[in-house]
């Protein structure tokens, strides 16, 4: 099973059981209903604390500018 493959079952089905859990988050489409942002951050070899730092940091933006409704989810 590839990376890409995995991560897809894992964000799919952790955000059906939330949404199944948590049924008031339906109510009340936050994140136009997506519970994760696309894509993912995976390490083979020689990732290191700054790089995943500056993911996190260009995900917080891009979650900032699509609530602010100036991007496109």
């Amino acid at each position: 099973m590839s990376v890409s493959d995995y991560v897809g079952t894992v964000k799919g089905r952790t955000a059906i059981r939330v949404f199944n859990r948590f049924q008031h988050l339906k109510r009340k489409p936050y994140w136009g209903n997506h519970f994760w942002v696309k894509g993912y951050c995976a390490d083979t070899v020689g990732l290191d604390a700054e790089k995943i730092r500056a993911y996190v940091q260009y995900q917080a933006k891009r979650e900032h500018l699509v609530e602010q409704g100036r991007l496109k989810f």
